[in-house]
C-alpha cells in the first residue's frame, strides 16, 4: 500500500493504494477533492492500460492523462501524479516540469514503476526548486503487464530474436535480459513474495562443445532476477526468506509446443477470427431492420468467456447450447417472447412479468447470442477448410504416428493449404 498525507497547505486530499496479487485485483484508487494530471511514459501507459480504463480513473478524480515525452500545457492550479519509469531520460523531463520559476503544474506525486537508483535520486535532490512542489516520491514496483488474472507479460514480443538471433541483432542481449528481469522482479515486490529463483543450468554435450550465449540465457535472467529482488528487502513487509518458487525456462525445455496449435476457445476465436487484441466486431440486427456492427471486448468482465475460454471448442460449443436452452426455459421474459413469436396470446400479466425481466434479459440474451454466434463460425470456418484433419495430423507426427507420406497428402488439399499455408510449413518443420 502507498499513501501520502494531506499537506497543511493544500486542497488535495487524496491516497494511493496499489493491489497487485492479480490482475482482478490490480486496484487504482485516487481520492480526490480536486481534479489531478496523470503524466505516464510509453511503457507505464501501457502497463496502466491492462490494469483498468480510462473510464475508471476519470471516476476516481483524473481529469487529463499526459505523455512525459510530449509538449504539455502549463496547468499551474492542478498538481501532477508522475507514474514513470526510473531512467535520466525520465528524470530530466521532470525537472524540466517541475523546477524553475514557472513549473507546469502546482505540485508533483511521483511514483516509480521499478526500482529507483540512488544516482537519480541524486540528480533530483541537486534541484533545489523542486524541494517544496514534491508532495511524495515512491517506488510503485509495477512495471509488468497483466494480460488476465493468471497471466502476465514482459511486453518483449521480440525477445527471441533479441536473445537468439544473429550476431549482430543479439547486441542488445544484456538490455533486453535487464529489462525482463526488472519486470518480474516487480511482480513479486508488489505481492510481496520472495522467490527461491530456480533456473536450467547451461550443460556442455561433451568436453570439447563450448557453452554459447544462447545457453546462458536462463542462467543470466535468473541472475538478473535476483539482484533486482535483493533491492526489495528493505520494503516493509517484504519477506526475509524465500516464500515461493519462480522456475525459469527456455523454449528447449519444450520444442513441440509452439508447432502444435491449441483447440481452446480462445485459441480458436485468435487464431480464426479477425480479433484485434481483445476486441471482436461482429454484426448485429438493426433497428432499421439491417444489420450494423458492433464491437465486444472478449475479456474477464464476461462471465460466459472466463468460463469457457479455456474449454476444448467442442466442449465449449455444448455448454453454450446448453446454457442458451436453460437460459430460455427459465427466463420469464425469453418464454414469453418464445410465445410472442410461435402466435401465443400473451396476458397483461405475463407482459407485466416480461417486462420486469427484460433488462436482465437482454444483457444475458445479447451475452449468450454473442458466444454462440463466435463458436458457430469457427465450427463452420473449421468445416469448410477440413482444419480438423490438419489438428489430427499434427497430434499424429507427435506420437509418430504419421511421416512425410501424409504431410505431403494433406499438402496436396486445396482447401486446406489455402486458408492455413502457414500452419502447413509448420507441420512440415515438425516432420
Amino acid at each position: 500500500m502507498i499513501r501520502t498525507a494531506k499537506r497543511p497547505d493544500s486542497k488535495s486530499n487524496w491516497k494511493v493504494y496499489i493491489t497487485t496479487c492479480s490482475y482482478s485485483n490490480i486496484q487504482l484508487s485516487l481520492f480526490l477533492t480536486m481534479e489531478t494530471v496523470l503524466i505516464m511514459d510509453k511503457v507505464t501507459v501501457r502497463v496502466m492500460s491492462h490494469s483498468c480504463k480510462m473510464a475508471e480513473l476519470t471516476e476516481e478524480g483524473i481529469s487529463l492523462v499526459e505523455d512525459i515525452n510530449k509538449r504539455r500545457q502549463p496547468l499551474p492550479n492542478l498538481d501532477a501524479v508522475y507514474y514513470i519509469q526510473p531512467t535520466k531520460e525520465n528524470i530530466a523531463m521532470l525537472l524540466a516540469d517541475m523546477a524553475g520559476k514557472s513549473p507546469l503544474y502546482k505540485d508533483a506525486y511521483i511514483f516509480f514503476s521499478s526500482s529507483v537508483s540512488k544516482e537519480l535520486i541524486a540528480d533530483i535532490k541537486k534541484e533545489p526548486s523542486i524541494k517544496p512542489r514534491l508532495r511524495a516520491m515512491k517506488e510503485m514496483n509495477l512495471e509488468y503487464f497483466a494480460i488476465d488474472s493468471q497471466c502476465f507479460i514482459t511486453d518483449h514480443g521480440k525477445a527471441l530474436e533479441e536473445l537468439y538471433g544473429d550476431e549482430e541483432i543479439c547486441r542488445n542481449v544484456d538490455e533486453c535480459l535487464t529489462a525482463m528481469a526488472n519486470r518480474i522482479a516487480t511482480v513479486f515486490a508488489s505481492m510481496l513474495e520472495f522467490p527461491f529463483v530456480r533456473y536450467r543450468a547451461a550443460k556442455s554435450l561433451d568436453p570439447t562443445t563450448m557453452t554459447t550465449l544462447c545457453d546462458l540465457i536462463p542462467t543470466k535472467l535468473a541472475a538478473g532476477v535476483w539482484n533486482s529482488l535483493m533491492k526489495y528487502k528493505t520494503l516493509p513487509n517484504f519477506p526475509q526468506i524465500e516464500t515461493c518458487d519462480l522456475l525459469i525456462l527456455d523454449r528447449s525445455i519444450d520444442q513441440i509446443a509452439p508447432i502444435i496449435h491449441e483447440w481452446t476457445y480462445d485459441a480458436m476465436c485468435r487464431d480464426l477470427l479477425e480479433m484485434d487484441g481483445n476486441k471482436y466486431v461482429h454484426e448485429v440486427p438493426s433497428k432499421t431492420g439491417g444489420f450494423e456492427k458492433k464491437e465486444v471486448l472478449l475479456e474477464e468482465h464476461d462471465p460466459v468467456w472466463l468460463e469457457l475460454r479455456h474449454s476444448h471448442i467442442a466442449d465449449a460449443s455444448e455448454r453454450l447450447h446448453d446454457k442458451m436452452t436453460n437460459f430460455v426455459s427459465k427466463n420469464k421474459a425469453a418464454q414469453m417472447h418464445q410465445g410472442s413469436r410461435d402466435g401465443g396470446q400473451i396476458t397483461t400479466r405475463e407482459m407485466q412479468k416480461m417486462v420486469q425481466a427484460l433488462p436482465q434479459y437482454n444483457e444475458q440474451m445479447d451475452r449468450l447470442s454473442l458466444h454462440v454466434a463466435i463458436a458457430g463460425k469457427i465450427n463452420n470456418i473449421i468445416r469448410e477448410t477440413g482444419l480438423k484433419d490438419l489438428g489430427q495430423l499434427e497430434q499424429d507426427l507427435v506420437f509418430g504416428d504419421a511421416g512425410t507420406k501424409d504431410v505431403i497428402n494433406l499438402l496436396k488439399e486445396q482447401t486446406v493449404r489455402k486458408r492455413f499455408e502457414r500452419a502447413c510449413v509448420s507441420v512440415c518443420i515438425c516432420v
